[in-house]
């Protein structure tokens, strides 16, 4: 205490470090949070602990292979990974994928938005130390799970899309179209019983109304992707501009507030919408072939092909040389969202700063698949074309 009797205060920064490993994440990644009287003053999130190289691996592989590669790309997203990949190819070589195979590629990317919107759900809760509502979300899931694997075979990485159209073992006959039927009408009733209890709840609702809101301008600004900036009151949803989506009636779905309470009413308000799709898709769902083999691989340029995953915008780009896959390039939602919740979460008390950050469902598995080389002496010489490694760069 100095002489004029004032107290004479010093601020102290801790730094707390999560993970790479929190049981509140899944995935490994590295938190850190620099905090002030318990509140967070900066965030540093860091990705790339579980880094595999799936796009150099994908160097050289034939087409067919690279895209079924890129499945494991993603245990939650495989579906639009393996899609996209094959619009690459069918965009940059022309290839008219026949309308039963578009209605159920349509059916099976909805059906997985389905199952991670509701994994989403299922991990909130669980964050939010809520594990009566987790399990029961899990419950419900395991419809669209069983419903994945009697299209496509597995529970998870389901091999549906190929260039020109779908597996014959994924084509829809009227018992697994009837199957699709129950099981919209069961996780519709579900999901509407949880929705109600869930808004309820006002031990929920207090935990997370305004925590770690973001703006639409910082969104914008950091450009934030599907859901997460809906959240914040922009109507964009790529499926608007997707042809494949031309036959489709769906209502955006958009939240104001950009916090924790906006992103989770987002998933349970899209889930709905997906049904709507889904239920359009089986009724209307064209006869005819379900693939089209009529063409010739050809040498092409970088092909781009953009669409509309559970998380956002994802990007695929390759170009082809002898069929084979040459400067493969993806980019997955999450590495914009997790960027926009180190901003959301600052200002938050630290016991609010991981449901924060997973908030806009992150998925970093995804986003880990190569590393960038800036500067390497190989750069200078020819030596590189013997590897294809900096053709992309």
């Amino acid at each position: 205490m100095s002489n004029n009797n004032q107290v004479n205060s010093k601020v102290i920064e801790t730094e707390v470090p999560l993970g790479t490993i929190h049981s509140a994440a899944l995935e490994p990644y590295r938190v850190r949070l620099f905090v002030e009287d318990e509140f967070v003053r900066d965030a540093e999130i860091t990705v790339g602990v579980n880094h595999r190289g799936i796009e150099r691996i994908m160097e050289g592989l034939p087409v067919e292979k690279a895209n079924a590669l890129t499945e494991k790309i993603c245990g939650i997203c495989s579906n639009s990974h393996i899609w996209n990949s094959c619009l690459v190819a069918e965009k940059g070589l022309e290839i008219d994928v026949p309308p039963r195979a578009e209605y159920i590629r349509i059916i099976m990317e909805e059906l997985e938005r389905l199952h991670s919107h509701l994994l989403y759900l299922a991990h909130g809760s669980e964050v939010l130390g809520h594990e009566t509502f987790s399990m029961r979300i899990f419950y419900i899931r395991e419809t669209v799970m069983e419903l994945l694997r009697m299209i496509g075979g597995n529970r998870v990485q389901y091999g549906v899309p190929v260039i020109g159209g779908i597996r014959p073992r994924a084509d829809l006959n009227e018992m697994r179209i009837q199957k699709i039927k129950e099981g919209m009408d069961h996780i519709e009733e579900k999901i509407t019983e949880f929705a109600d209890r869930f808004i309820r709840d006002p031990m929920i609702m207090s935990r997370i109304t305004g925590v770690a809101a973001l703006s639409k301008e910082d969104a914008l600004r950091l450009s934030a992707t599907g859901p997460t900036l809906r959240s914040t009151g922009v109507e964009v949803d790529l499926r608007r501009d997707m042809r494949q989506y031309d036959p489709f009636e769906f209502d955006v779905i958009t939240q104001d507030d950009g916090d924790v309470k906006s992103n989770l009413l987002m998933r349970v308000l899209e889930i709905p919408e997906a049904i709507k799709i889904i239920r359009q898709a089986i009724k209307d769902l064209p006869e005819g072939k379900i693939t089209n083999r009529s063409w010739e691989m050809q040498d092409t340029d970088i092909i781009r092909s953009y669409i509309e995953v559970p998380r956002g915008k994802l990007y695929h780009s390759y170009r082809l040389e002898d069929g084979r896959v040459r400067n493969s390039i993806i980019r997955t939602p999450s590495i914009t969202n997790i960027n926009a919740m180190e901003h959301a979460c600052i200002g938050t008390h630290i016991t609010d700063a991981q449901l924060a950050i997973v908030q806009c469902d992150p998925c970093f598995t995804c986003t880990d698949r190569a590393v960038q080389i800036v500067d390497h002496p190989l750069k200078k010489t020819n030596k590189h074309k013997l590897f294809g490694v900096f053709e992309n760069l």
